[in-house]
Formats: structure tokens, sequence, C-alpha cells
């Protein structure tokens, strides 16, 4: 999953039930769907910005090195900007990126 690249939009929209729910013919069903997609995408946004974080860290607690690791604010800011897991699941099963099955079948 490429962060760089996400066409989901930053901020909240509204969408076309029929466009959600076109796939599955249930809009409820589309929903659990892209629920767990955005889990999905929640726990890879939050390994990618631990590992990052984690290039940080140090073992001495000089508060100086603290309040001047620029370079660690700008990746939580970049972090922050990211549109939110469940718009970028939204996106992605509009665009038929998503892919599922039903067990029950």
């Amino acid at each position: 999953m490429n962060l760089k690249e996400l066409k989901a939009p930053s901020n909240t929209i509204t969408f076309n039930k029929e466009n959600i729910e076109n796939k599955v013919g249930n809009i409820y069903e589309a929903i659990v769907i892209i629920g767990k997609r955005a889990e999905q995408i929640n726990t890879i946004i939050k390994n990618d910005l631990n590992q990052k974080l984690d290039e940080f860290a140090s073992n001495s607690d000089s508060m100086d090195e603290i309040f001047e690791n620029r370079e660690q604010i700008e990746v939580s800011k970049y972090y922050e900007k990211l549109p939110k897991p469940t718009l970028i699941a939204i996106q992605e099963w509009l665009d038929n990126e998503v892919y599922f099955r039903k067990t029950d079948e």
C-alpha cells in the first residue's frame, strides 16, 4: 500500500448509498466489508508509523533531544494529514480494489 498515491479525500464527504451497496446488494453487508478493510488499513498505517518513529528512539533521556527532534515531528504531521482509514477503504471499495468472499456460499 503506497500512502503517497492515495486518492481518498482527506475530509468527510457524502457518498451515494447506491454506489456502495451495488456490489453486494445490501448496504449493511457492504459496510461490514468496508469496516474490516478500514481495520486492515489502520493496522498497516500504524505499523508503518511505529517503524519510522522507532528510528528516532534514543536510549538517553535528554530533554534537549526530545524537544529538538524536528524530523520526528514532520513524520508525525505527515501521518496526521493522511485521510482516515475509513475514507481510504470506501474509496478502494468504490474503485473495485477490495477483494471479499462470502464464506457461507
